[in-house]
């Protein structure tokens, strides 16, 4: 959304982002509340940014509360006129908005759909998907669900608290999708072909296939070795790059490949700054993070149309 409304009104519109999150920690009141500032280029904020907050954490002496300018209904999509604030030459707007139809728009330019539905409808591939309560559900019914026709598609109803789970895309907390993907001790007749999950805020991702796991650190160099078949990567990447505690799966895919390769400290802003740098197109970590150049976060849904 940060990057979009740069896009369409210029670069500098927007400042940055406050993304309220639990992640894939257990969510709601009585559990894990994150808040993360996100800049103007989408991604993870730059620790020259932070240190400003830091320093002016120190001297602040007040705050102003928005109380009393009326009730903002964040159910309906619309915009909300609030009372003129003094000190303000216009009165503030604040806009309810639907990200998930931006969301697929955009994936509906990186990716071929109509090649991905084709698959989704054959007989002899199935696929289930599973959002763990969290904030991927909406985007798996549009995506998978309505226009792909997936019907196995598990717990994509949002919970505040994600149904008092841990949200988390790893073979202990999704246990539920890798026994029916009949993985490790479960035994299921004719388990599903490909099966996938995103964790509370969607940017971490798990792949499975049919009695078998990918580790976060060979997806992304499966991802990597195959970008030619993804459209909007098919004429080329700079590079790709990985945290240092990820495996050097992909380290051998780019040096087959005769590509730029990078390994960054843990911590997504490193990656930020290769892909603003136009370094490389994708990068990922062991904690089952992947990304490429389309956004500065981890995405999880990007991840898993990549595979399909």
């Amino acid at each position: 959304m940060i990057r979009k409304l740069n896009e369409d009104h210029g670069d500098g519109y927007c400042f940055g982002g406050i993304v309220l999150s639990a992640s894939h920690n257990p969510g709601g009141p009585e559990e894990d509340f994150g808040i993360k500032f996100n800049g103007k280029n989408g991604g993870p904020a730059l620790e020259s940014v932070t240190e400003a907050i830091f320093q002016q954490t120190k001297i602040i002496k007040e705050y102003t509360l928005l109380e009393g300018l009326g009730h903002v209904d964040t159910d309906t999509i619309a915009e909300n006129k609030l009372p003129k604030i003094e000190g303000l030459d216009t009165e503030p707007i604040v806009s309810v908005v639907d990200n998930s139809k931006g969301y697929v728009d955009l994936m509906k330019t990186l990716f071929n759909f109509d090649a991905i539905k084709a698959l989704i409808e054959r007989e002899d591939f199935t696929m289930c998907f599973d959002g763990m309560h969290g904030v991927s559900g909406p985007y798996a019914q549009k995506i998978f669900g309505e226009i792909f026709g997936v019907k196995d598609l598990m717990r994509c109803n949002v919970l505040p608290d994600f149904g008092g789970a841990h949200p988390d895309p790893n073979l202990t907390y999704a246990h539920e999708l890798v026994e029916k993907m009949g993985i490790g001790e479960s035994h299921v007749n004719n388990p599903p072909d490909f099966g996938a999950a995103c964790d509370g805020d969607a940017d971490r991702n798990m792949i499975l296939g049919k009695n078998f796991f990918v580790t976060p650190s060979d997806s992304v160099a499966i991802i990597v070795a195959n970008h030619k078949c993804i459209p909007y990567l098919s004429k080329g990447i700079a590079g790709a790059a990985r945290s240092m505690p990820t495996s050097g799966a992909v380290d051998n895919v780019t040096r087959q490949l005769g590509i730029g390769n990078y390994e960054v400290p843990t911590g997504w802003k490193f990656f930020g700054n290769l892909l603003d740098a136009q370094k490389i197109h994708i990068c990922g970590e062991e904690s089952f993070g992947t990304g490429s150049s389309h956004v500065r976060e981890k995405d999880g849904v990007w991840a898993v149309l990549c595979w399909l």
